[in-house]
């Protein structure tokens, strides 16, 4: 079992015996021991650990820190870190293949037509902007129950943003917003 040394700088070095350690610098072997040094440090003290391993080879997926939940936390990832210090040069791989990932959602064909679920409140909606008249903000309203700002949100970002529908906005001779699927 390998112990680490910590200096006031904040310099943490693998030996693999006690009595190489140098003098005035504080031990550990485990995350325990860890746990009962850094009770005494300040949280900042930890942050300042942490932040001089983040970026450094073999830490070079560690990101900087501004600070830590809690100190159980911190002195638990800082253990973490510290074992890549004892571990060796080059991990071996196994000779297994990467699982493969599946797709989230099915692809659609090219060029297929945007639908929406027979009888919902979208497929409602998209019937009454395919009309040539459109549909006022009021009858959108009253088909679906929806307040006039969730109606404008739903055309901004299922029906443009999310189907690609070209969805243009106008005012009926009676001066009320309407809107109609353009062709």
């Amino acid at each position: 079992m390998r112990l680490f040394a910590i200096d006031t700088e904040h310099n943490i070095t693998a030996f693999p015996a006690a009595e190489q350690i140098p003098e005035g610098q504080e031990h550990f072997a485990s995350e325990k021991e860890l746990a009962k040094l850094a009770a005494s440090w300040p949280a900042d003290r930890l942050v300042q650990i942490w932040n001089s391993f983040a970026g450094v080879a073999p830490f070079d997926d560690l990101k900087p820190v501004k600070k830590f939940t809690d100190r159980k936390t911190a002195v638990a990832r800082l253990w973490r870190a510290i074992q890549r210090l004892d571990a060796p040069a080059a991990p071996q791989a196994a000779d297994v293949a990467p699982k493969a990932k599946r797709p989230r959602k099915a692809a659609k064909p090219e060029g297929a037509a945007p639908t929406a679920r027979e009888g919902s409140k979208k497929a409602i909606v998209l019937e009454m902007l395919r009309r040539p008249e459109g549909a006022s903000l009021k009858d959108i309203m009253e088909a679906t129950g929806w307040q006039a700002h969730s109606v404008r949100g739903f055309i901004s970002g299922s029906l443009t943003k999310k189907m690609g529908l070209n969805v243009e906005s106008f005012k009926t001779p009676e001066g009320a917003r309407a809107y109609r699927i353009a062709k």
